[in-house]
């Protein structure tokens, strides 16, 4: 079987990590993963790593219209989603469009925005649509949202509750590229500019495709469902973990392997293509008893995987 258009996406995401996003490769093929498995990213780190740049040069080389939400106390739901206006010369509303409706959105800071703005975007992200006074109004296909936030800096944020994070199909990390990279980056200086001229090398027609056939053609074997709910299950039963990761979560995980087999040119999936996910997808899922808080969600899903049987391919 012909994987159609994976040649093109590879080469876009060894574009942005070898020119403009050096020492990011597992962050880009995340968000590359996110939006052909039709679901989104939260990226976790502290400012100036390169999530902004992510988003921006995705948006560009993939040619997806961009919105961005800078989140602060002060935002309102409908900031985001958008409203209704009165026409006087035409006597009646109008629906003026959010940033939502663009086919990638950057919610900057997510944490920052105050819990009701930051359940707004819960129906957009689930169901791809928005309801303002009554209406609903469907968002754009595809729709990739990439948020960020600080895990450091907790003074004037808002802890995004569990139904939020369940949301995100994954859950990543940018880090410091290496040193002798990080010295080009710095002697270059920024590269936005640069970015801004990229030009589009995947049409959303071809993205559509890229989507329905991982979606409809990469198989998934019975061995690997038993393996995916082997690995929801032990998070649930953890003497560490008060909840484990939902079945939303296990479907994001078989969504997510998918499209890693695609990317690997592989129309089937393989025990390794849901293990070198599985962190990334569920460790943000999981609810640790009081007595395990300090301890961190991504060792103790590891240790969760690897105490269980991978099946035979």
């Amino acid at each position: 079987m012909t994987l159609q258009h994976r040649d093109k996406i590879t080469r876009i995401i060894d574009t942005l990590a070898e020119r403009y996003l050096q020492g990011k490769i597992r962050a880009v093929k995340l968000a590359v993963t996110a939006l052909l498995s039709g679901g989104h990213i939260l990226l976790e780190d502290i400012p100036g790593l390169g999530k902004t740049t992510l988003a921006l040069a995705l948006s560009q080389v993939l040619g997806l219209s961009f919105g961005r939400v800078q989140c602060t106390s002060d935002l309102l739901p409908s900031d985001i989603t958008g409203l209704s206006i009165y026409q006087r010369e035409e006597s009646r509303f109008k629906f003026i469009p959010g940033p939502l409706f663009n086919n990638l959105v950057l919610v900057d800071e997510i944490n920052r925005a105050m819990p009701k703005t930051q359940s707004a975007l819960l129906e957009a992200m689930e169901e791809m649509r928005v309801t303002v006074e009554g209406v609903t109004y469907p968002l754009p296909d595809p729709f990739l949202v990439i948020a960020t936030q600080n895990p450091v800096e907790q003074v004037g944020t808002f802890e995004l509750p569990e139904s939020q994070l369940d949301r995100f199909s994954l859950r990543s990390d940018i880090g410091y590229p290496p040193s002798a990279v990080e010295k080009t980056i710095i002697r270059g200086g920024s590269i936005r500019d640069q970015i801004r001229e990229l030009e589009p090398m995947l049409s959303l027609e071809e993205i559509q495709q890229a989507k329905s056939v991982v979606r409809e053609q990469v198989y998934l074997s019975e061995k690997l469902v038993d393996y995916i709910y082997a690995i929801v299950a032990a998070t649930r039963a953890h003497p560490m973990t008060l909840s484990g990761i939902s079945t939303r979560g296990g479907i994001n995980l078989a969504e997510v392997a998918k499209a890693v087999a695609y990317l690997e040119n592989r129309d089937h999936v393989i025990p390794e293509d849901v293990s070198q996910v599985a962190v990334a997808v569920g460790a943000h899922r999981l609810i640790l008893r009081s007595e395990h808080e300090t301890l961190s969600k991504q060792e103790v899903l590891r240790s969760i995987i690897q105490e269980l049987p991978v099946p035979l391919d």
